[in-house]
């Protein structure tokens, strides 16, 4: 099943997302094959949140990826709403 991460930057996060960035970098590319795909949302082309969309086996699975990732152990977020999700335009793995 897909899940999608709707994250919310804290408007007071002040330089948190950059300082952070490598590291969630990382961390998303270690998600091999579960990560479908990710990047944040822009307000006059400045980051403020995020979206990512992974594979897991049920929420409790992806809310324990979504927990994980750097930013969210900084505390960049002021929300994650987890959704599951259906892929179906775009979707290169569509039959």
């Amino acid at each position: 099943m897909l899940y999608a991460f709707i994250c919310e930057d804290r408007a007071d996060a002040g330089t948190l997302r950059m300082d952070t960035r490598p590291e969630h970098v990382e961390y998303l590319k270690s998600l091999g094959p579960v990560l479908k795909f990710g990047g944040p949302f822009l307000q006059d082309e400045k980051a403020n949140g995020s979206l990512i969309v992974v594979e897991a086996e049920n929420e409790a699975a992806a809310r324990r990826i979504a927990e994980n990732d750097p930013f969210s152990k900084a505390g960049l977020f002021a929300k994650v709403t987890i959704r599951q999700w259906n892929w179906v335009f775009g979707n290169p793995e569509a039959k």
